[in-house]
C-alpha cells in the first residue's frame, strides 16, 4: 500500500506559497537592479539619447521649408489678386498716379479673405489704407492678467518660444535670420522702396510667427502703395505635426525604459549581487560564503562570475594553506623547543660535568636545528612575495644550471665526477625569475646528494619533449623511495632522513619550496624510482619553452 506521502499531491496553498515567494525574489531583484547606479546611468544615457532625437525632430518640424514654400506661393497669388482689382479700381489719376485708400477700403471689404489670414492695404507713405480685418468686423481678444499679478503663462510661453526659436535658429540662413527679425513697417518699406515682391515668416505683435507676403502697388513703374496678405496658422500647423509625432516619441520613450530595464536587471543585478557577495566574502573571515551562480550565462557577466568563483576559491585555498602552515610551524617549532626545555630543567639537577657536557651538547643542537627550520621558514613565507614582485623573462637553463654546477664543484660541495650536466644543443629559454628557479635546481641537487652514497653519481638532463615543453631530470644513485611516499615528499615538513644522516638537519621544506616555484611558472614536478629498484630516485621537472 502506497504511503500518504507518496501519493499525497501537493497542496493549492503550497503552490501558492512557492509562486509568491518567487514573485516576491522577482521583485527583489528587480527592484535591486533598477535602483543601482549602473541601471540609472544605463536608463540616463538612452533617454539623453532619445532627448536629442526629440531636439533633432523640434528643430526640424521648426523650419518646414517645404511648408513655408506653399504657404508663400498661395498668399503670393492671393495677393497678386487683390493689388490687380486695387490696381483697376482704387489707382487715379495721370500722369501722377496715387491710391484712392477710400475706394480701396471698399474694394477690400467686398473680397473674400479666408479665417486665419489677413489683407493689408498700405499707401505710399506707409500709413494703412485698408484692413480686412476692420473691413470684417473680425475683433482680437487678448486676456490679461489681473492688475499687480504676474504673468507666470506669458512667461513660460516666452521662455517656450525663446527655447523653440534658439534650437529652429542652427538650421537658418543669414536672410531668414534678417527676415524673422523684420517688422511689418520695414517690410512695407523695403517693398516700395525696391519694387520687388517681399516674404518671409516674421514675428507678430506678440511674437507667434506670421507667414507673410508685400506685393508693391506700382502702376506705370511708380509705387502708390502695397498689399501685404498674412498668414496666422504656421504655428498651429508645426504644434499639429508635433502632437502627430509626440505618440511615436512616447512609445519610444517606452521602448527605451522597458529596454533599459531588462538590460539593467541583466547587467545590473548581477553586478550587484557579484558586489554583495564579495562584501560578504570580506566580512567572513575566512569562513566559505555561497557565490551568486551565473555558469549558465555566455557573456562577460558569465566570464566575470567565473573569475570571480575562481579567484574566491584561490583565496580561500590560500587562507587553509595558511592556517595549515601556521599550525605545521607551530608543530615543528614545539619539537626542539620541548627538547631544549627539558634538557634545561634536567641541567639544573646533573651531577657530573659529563652529564651537564651531554646536556649542553644537546641543547647547541636543537638550537641549530631550531635556527635552521626558523630560517626555512622564513625563506618559504617570501616565497609568494618574491614571486609576484620579480619580472619575468626568457632564461636559458642550460646557461642557469651550468653556473649552478660550477658552484658546487668550484665550492668544493661535491666531489669532480660527482655532479654530471648533459644536455642537448641550443638554448633552453623558459620564461621564469631566475633567483627562484635556481632555487628549484639548486633543492633537488642537495636532495640528490644527500641520498647518493660515496662514489655515486648525480646526473642533471636537460632535453626538449612535444608541446613545447622542456623536461629536466635530476637523478641519484641512492637507495630510492619508498611508493607510498613518492606524492608525501612534497608536504611541507615531511623528512625522510638517509641511513647515518643528523637528525635535524633537514626541515622538510625543500621539495615543498620545489613544488611552489614550479607551480608558479606553469610547469609540474613529480618523484619516480629508477629501474632496477634499488638503483636510485628520480625527479622530473616540467616547464613551458619559449618560443624561439
Amino acid at each position: 500500500m502506497a504511503s500518504d506521502t507518496a501519493t499525497r499531491k501537493p497542496s493549492p496553498k503550497g503552490r501558492l506559497g512557492r509562486v509568491t515567494a518567487g514573485l516576491t525574489g522577482l521583485h527583489a531583484r528587480l527592484g535591486q537592479a533598477l535602483f543601482s547606479r549602473l541601471a540609472l546611468g544605463i536608463l540616463t544615457a538612452n533617454l539623453v539619447a532619445l532627448g536629442f532625437l526629440a531636439l533633432g525632430t523640434l528643430a526640424l518640424t521648426e523650419n518646414r521649408t517645404g511648408l513655408i514654400d506653399a504657404k508663400v506661393d498661395s498668399l503670393t497669388s492671393q495677393a497678386d489678386i487683390i493689388r490687380n482689382v486695387i490696381t483697376e479700381t482704387a489707382v487715379e489719376g495721370a500722369p501722377e498716379p496715387a491710391l484712392n485708400t477710400r475706394v480701396a477700403a471698399e474694394v477690400l471689404a467686398r473680397l473674400y479673405v479666408p479665417e486665419g489670414t489677413r489683407a493689408l492695404i498700405h499707401d505710399r507713405d506707409g500709413r494703412l489704407a485698408a484692413d480686412s480685418y476692420l473691413s470684417a468686423g473680425r475683433v482680437s481678444v487678448e486676456l490679461l492678467p489681473p492688475p499687480g499679478a504676474r504673468d507666470i503663462g506669458g512667461k513660460l510661453t516666452g521662455g517656450w518660444r525663446g527655447f523653440r526659436d534658439f534650437v529652429g535658429g542652427f538650421f537658418l540662413s543669414e536672410t531668414e535670420r534678417e527676415a524673422r527679425e523684420r517688422s511689418l513697417t520695414e517690410e512695407i518699406a523695403l517693398a516700395q522702396s525696391t519694387g520687388d515682391p517681399v516674404a518671409g515668416i516674421r514675428r507678430g505683435r506678440q511674437g507667434e510667427r506670421v507667414v507673410s507676403v508685400t506685393l508693391p502697388i506700382a502702376p506705370v513703374q511708380t509705387v502708390v502703395g502695397s498689399v501685404t496678405y498674412e498668414s496666422f496658422d504656421y504655428d498651429a500647423l508645426i504644434a499639429a505635426d508635433r502632437l502627430a509625432i509626440l505618440p511615436y516619441l512616447g512609445f519610444a520613450a517606452l521602448v527605451i525604459v522597458a529596454f533599459g530595464a531588462l538590460l539593467a536587471l541583466r547587467i545590473a543585478g548581477p553586478v550587484k549581487r557579484l558586489s554583495d557577495a564579495a562584501r560578504s566574502v570580506q566580512l567572513a573571515g575566512g569562513r566559505r560564503v555561497p557565490l551568486p551562480d551565473f555558469s549558465g550565462r555566455r557573456d562577460e557577466i558569465g566570464d566575470l562570475e567565473q573569475a570571480f568563483r575562481a579567484m574566491t576559491e584561490a583565496l580561500y585555498d590560500r587562507l587553509d594553506a595558511i592556517e595549515s602552515f601556521a599550525a605545521d610551524v607551530s608543530h615543528e617549532i614545539k619539537n626542539p623547543l620541548t627538547s631544549i626545555r627539558s634538557a634545561a630543567e634536567v641541567l639544573i639537577t646533573a651531577k657530573d660535568d659529563a652529564a651537564r657536557a651531554r646536556l649542553v651538547g644537546v641543547i647547541q643542537k636543537d638550537v641549530g636545528r631550531l635556527d635552521r627550520l626558523i630560517t626555512d621558514i622564513s625563506n618559504a613565507s617570501r616565497l609568494d612575495a618574491e614571486l609576484a614582485r620579480d619580472s619575468v623573462r626568457p632564461v636559458d637553463l642550460h646557461r642557469l644550471i651550468g653556473d649552478i654546477v660550477r658552484v658546487y664543484i668550484d665550492g668544493e660541495r661535491c666531489r669532480d665526477g660527482q655532479l654530471v650536466l648533459e644536455a642537448e644543443g641550443g638554448p633552453a629559454l623558459v620564461a621564469a625569475r631566475e633567483e627562484p628557479l635556481g632555487r628549484v635546481f639548486t633543492n633537488l641537487i642537495d636532495n640528490a646528494l644527500t641520498f647518493s652514497p660515496p662514489g655515486g653519481v648525480v646526473r642533471i638532463r636537460i632535453r626538449r619533449v612535444p608541446r613545447g615543453r622542456l623536461l629536466i631530470t635530476v637523478e641519484d644513485d641512492g637507495p630510492g623511495i619508498p611508493p607510498e611516499a613518492l606524492e608525501t615528499i612534497f608536504q611541507r615538513f615531511y623528512t625522510q632522513r638517509p641511513s647515518g644522516a643528523a637528525f635535524g638537519t633537514h626541515s622538510g621544506l625543500g621539495l615543498a619550496i620545489v613544488r611552489q616555484i614550479v607551480s608558479a611558472h606553469g610547469g609540474h614536478v613529480h618523484a619516480e624510482n629508477r629501474h632496477p629498484p634499488g638503483s636510485g630516485a628520480r625527479f622530473v621537472v616540467e616547464l613551458p619553452a619559449v618560443a624561439q
